[in-house]
């Protein structure tokens, strides 16, 4: 069974073609769709439309703790996490990717731990991206000159509505991007010692520079983004080692009281 993991929309079908489709049930219900199989550059891959198949999962509702389940339980040991984003930098342009190395959770009500009794965990997120993973990733897209940054702090918000001018503002103030999705994706992967690397697509300002964000506008540059994300799986999937040697399940050893 494939080892590495994607999560994201519909532009992945451009350069991965399944081949097998696999219903997981889970102690966490049923994952936004049955998780589907396939190849990428020759390297099997399994891939889970985080919104279903036809978007019919609002960022607030995505089954993530079965999303996450069904992965591991299939035998998935890393995830690349594929999400839109808005910039709340100048200079962290739409069009560009960000390599996330750090994350804010603004989110209110989801559900964020497997281990909620009799069992207790308390994990280090320090770190919460793999070194491994993002070094591949951005030196990917350097080599496809597609225009990256190396670091990036993404908030993540409850959504499904957009922020207020206010919170725009007060976001810049920590954050370089803005989205609705990286958390508790992120911290479920860390929870069962996965390896996780977010590629951030950045859509548009946000509203902190005057013009308020426009649902269609986005989707057309999400458009747009999807060719270089899928130029980015081609040419990262197949530099991810089989052996770990980052230690982003190390974190399992010292979690549990």
């Amino acid at each position: 069974m494939p080892k590495i993991g994607i999560i994201g929309g519909s532009g992945v079908y451009g350069v991965f073609e399944p081949k097998e489709s696999i219903k997981v049930h889970t102690p966490y219900g049923r994952p936004s769709a049955p998780v589907e199989i396939g190849e990428i550059e020759g390297v099997e891959v399994a891939f889970i439309p985080r919104h279903g198949k036809t978007h019919e999962f609002p960022p607030h509702e995505v089954p993530y703790r079965a999303n996450i389940w069904a992965l591991k339980e299939l035998g998935v040991e890393r995830i690349i996490g594929i999400t839109a984003v808005g910039s709340l930098r100048e200079e962290y342009r739409p069009g560009d990717i960000v390599i996330t190395d750090q994350f804010i959770d603004f989110t209110k009500k989801r559900d964020y731990t497997f281990y909620n009794g009799p069992r207790v965990a308390h994990f280090s997120m320090a770190d919460p991206f793999c070194p491994e993973m993002r070094e591949i990733f951005y030196n990917a897209a350097k080599e496809l000159e597609i225009p990256v940054h190396e670091r990036g702090t993404y908030v993540c918000i409850e959504g499904p509505r957009f922020s207020t001018r206010a919170e725009s503002m007060m976001f810049r103030q920590f954050a370089h991007i803005i989205g609705m999705t990286l958390v508790p994706e992120v911290v479920l992967a860390r929870e069962l010692g996965m390896c996780y690397v977010n590629i951030a697509a950045v859509t548009d300002y946000d509203v902190w520079a005057e013009k308020p964000v426009d649902a269609q506008e986005v989707i057309k540059v999400m458009q747009e983004n999807n060719e270089k994300v899928r130029k980015l799986l081609k040419a990262g999937v197949p530099k991810i080692s089989e052996e770990r040697k980052c230690g982003c399940a190390d974190v399992l050893k010292t979690a549990f009281v």
